[in-house]
């Protein structure tokens, strides 16, 4: 139940937090708040493997929010748990051990967090 808590509060601080960036910030700001979007939108390469690539990047920058919300984004896309798995392999390939704890974290996450019933209370929203 940890995890699955963890996934929820994430959500729900997340969604708060862009909140409070977002209503009075610069132009400038709320433009590159955008890109996020449009960057994982379906284009040459499909959004599950923009979602791998972001989930990698994310492990390798060892970022534990970015992943867990590219690990929310893959499971609602369908990817399985080998092809996570295999993600945060060429992970831990191109980040070296330093990412073990960040691929800890996201396989817990992966199994215990990100339920049906979970995935149903999270509203879609990027960034």
């Amino acid at each position: 139940m940890q995890a699955q808590e963890r996934v929820l509060r994430f959500w729900k601080e997340r969604a708060k937090q862009n909140r409070l960036v977002l209503r009075d910030a610069p132009l400038s700001l709320k433009r590159f708040w955008s890109l996020d979007g449009q960057t994982y939108r379906e284009g040459a390469l499909d959004k599950k493997t923009k979602e791998l690539l972001g989930l990698v990047a994310s492990t390798v920058l060892r970022c534990d929010d970015c992943i867990l919300y590219h690990l929310i984004q893959c499971r609602k896309l369908g990817l399985s748990r080998e092809e996570i798995l295999e993600a945060l392999n060429v992970a831990a390939i191109v980040g070296g051990s330093i990412t073990i704890p960040h691929i800890r974290r996201a396989v817990e996450l992966w199994d215990e967090g990100l339920t049906p019933g979970v995935l149903s209370q999270l509203k879609d929203e990027r960034p």
